[in-house]
C-alpha cells in the first residue's frame, strides 16, 4: 500500500511538472494532445494486466518515466520484452503438473507460497499421492485413514466452537462489525481432509495413527518374535517413531523405533477381537503362520510368528508324514529354547476357537503367511540367541 502511494504520488508530480511547462496550444492540438495521452495510458494499463502484472503497486510509476522518457523507444522496447515473457502461471495444467510432480514435498510447500493460483495447484491430492505412497505406504493403511478423517472432523468442530466463543468476546468489546481483528480471520482457517495436510500433518508430528511394532519395547524378551497394535507418531529430526501401547488400564511408551520395525496391521479389527481362521485345513509342517496371543481376557492381542510342526508320531518324516490328515496341529515358536514351555503349543484345527489359561495364556485365531515378504521380515528380526 504504501509503495502504491509513493508510485502514485510520483506520478502525480512529474504530471504536475508538465503542466507548469504549459504552452498555450490550439484547440486542435489540445485535443490530439488529449488523445495521444489516453490513448497511451489505456494500452499500457491494458498491456499491464495482460501480462498479469501488478499494476496498482507499478503501473503509474512506470507510465510517469515513459512520458516524461527522451527516449521513449527504449523504454517501451523494453515493456514490450517485459510482455514476451512466459510467466509459470500462463502454462496449461499439463505442463505446469508436470513440472510440480518433479518438486519434492518441501519444494511444493515453498511453491504454493508464491500466489492463490500456486497454492490450489501444489496441494493437488494428485501431486502427494506419490510421496505419500512412497514415504508412508508401508506403515500408514485404511484405518490409520479412517482415523485421520475422524480427527479432521473433531478438530474442526472444536476449532468453530472456540471461533463462536472467541467472536462473541471479540464482539463485546468491538461492536463495530466492520472492524475484523487478524485473530478473528485465523479463526477461519480449517484443518482440511486433504493428503498434502494429512502428510504435512504426519511429517510434523502432529497426528497419531495406528499401526503395529515388531518386537515391542525395545526387543524385550516377553515380546520376542510378536507384532502388536500401536498409537504411532513420527519425529522428522531422528527419522524415528514413538509408540504408545496400552496393555490394559496404562498407556505404555516406547521412542527411537525404526522404519523396519513397523507395518501396517493385516488384519482390519480391534486387538481385541478374535480372528476367525479360515486356514486350518491347509495348515501343514513347515508352513509359517502368526497366532493371536494375550497374557489375559483383558490384555489385547499381539501377532506371534510360529511355523507349523511334526507330530511326535511322524517323528518328522516327510516321506510318511500324515500330520496334514490329523486334527491335532503343532505350532512351534522357535525363538524359544527347546526346554522352554513357551516352545510349543497344540491347536484342534476342527473346532478351534481361543485355547489356554491364566497362566499359560490364550492363543486365538492363525493366519497363514503367503506372502515371501512377511516371512522374510520375520526372520530378519530373529534374535541373536533363544529365548528362555
Amino acid at each position: 500500500m504504501l509503495y502504491f502511494l509513493i508510485s502514485f504520488v510520483s506520478f502525480v508530480m512529474i504530471l504536475s511538472k508538465s503542466f507548469t511547462n504549459y504552452k498555450p496550444l490550439s484547440s486542435n492540438a489540445t485535443k490530439l494532445a488529449s488523445n495521444l495521452f489516453c490513448g497511451k495510458l489505456f494500452s499500457f494499463l491494458a498491456s499491464r494486466i495482460k501480462t498479469r502484472t501488478s499494476f496498482l503497486a507499478f503501473s503509474f510509476f512506470q507510465f510517469s518515466l515513459f512520458i516524461q522518457s527522451p527516449n521513449k523507444s527504449l523504454v517501451l522496447s523494453k515493456f514490450e520484452e517485459d510482455q514476451r515473457k512466459v510467466s509459470l502461471l500462463d502454462l496449461h495444467d499439463l505442463p505446469l503438473d508436470c513440472i510440480l510432480e518433479k518438486l519434492s514435498p518441501n519444494e511444493l510447500c515453498n511453491m504454493a507460497k508464491v500466489c492463490k493460483s500456486l497454492r490450489k495447484s501444489c496441494r493437488s491430492d494428485y501431486l502427494w499421492e506419490k510421496h505419500m505412497k512412497m514415504k508412508w505406504g508401508k506403515v500408514f493403511g485404511d484405518a490409520a485413514y479412517r482415523e485421520w478423517k475422524c480427527f479432521v472432523a473433531s478438530r474442526n468442530v472444536k476449532s468453530s466452537n472456540q471461533c463462536k466463543n472467541q467472536k462473541k468476546i471479540l464482539h463485546d468489546f468491538l461492536p463495530f462489525f466492520w472492524i475484523k481483528s487478524k485473530a478473528e480471520k485465523d479463526m477461519k482457517l480449517k484443518l482440511d481432509d486433504s493428503i498434502a495436510s494429512l502428510y504435512l500433518s504426519l511429517e510434523n508430528g502432529n497426528f497419531w495413527f495406528p499401526a503395529q511394532v515388531y518386537n515391542r519395547e525395545n526387543g524385550h524378551a516377553g515380546f520376542m518374535m510378536s507384532c502388536y497394535d500401536a498409537q504411532l507418531c513420527y519425529d522428522s529430526r531422528t527419522n524415528t517413531f514413538q509408540a504408545r501401547y496400552s496393555p490394559h488400564g496404562r498407556w505404555t511408551i516406547e521412542e527411537n523405533i525404526k522404519w523396519e520395525r513397523l507395518r501396517v496391521p493385516p488384519i482390519d479389527s480391534c486387538s481385541h477381537v478374535l480372528h476367525i481362521s479360515d486356514c486350518l485345513d491347509d495348515l501343514r509342517p513347515g508352513d509359517h503362520v502368526e497366532i493371536q496371543w494375550r497374557r489375559n481376557k483383558e490384555f489385547p492381542y499381539g501377532w506371534w510368528y510360529s511355523v507349523i510342526g511334526h507330530l511326535e508320531t511322524c517323528q518328522g518324516q516327510r516321506n510318511h508324514c500324515q500330520c496334514d490328515n490329523k486334527d491335532t496341529v503343532i505350532l512351534e515358536f522357535r525363538q524359544y529354547a527347546t526346554s522352554s514351555r513357551w516352545r510349543q503349543t497344540m491347536i484342534n484345527r476342527k473346532n478351534h476357537r481361543e485355547e489356554g489359561n491364566e497362566i499359560e495364556g490364550f492363543y486365538g485365531g492363525i493366519r497363514k503367511l503367503h506372502s515371501k515378504e512377511e516371512i522374510t521380515k520375520w526372520k530378519k528380526l530373529w534374535p541373536t540367541k533363544n529365548v528362555e
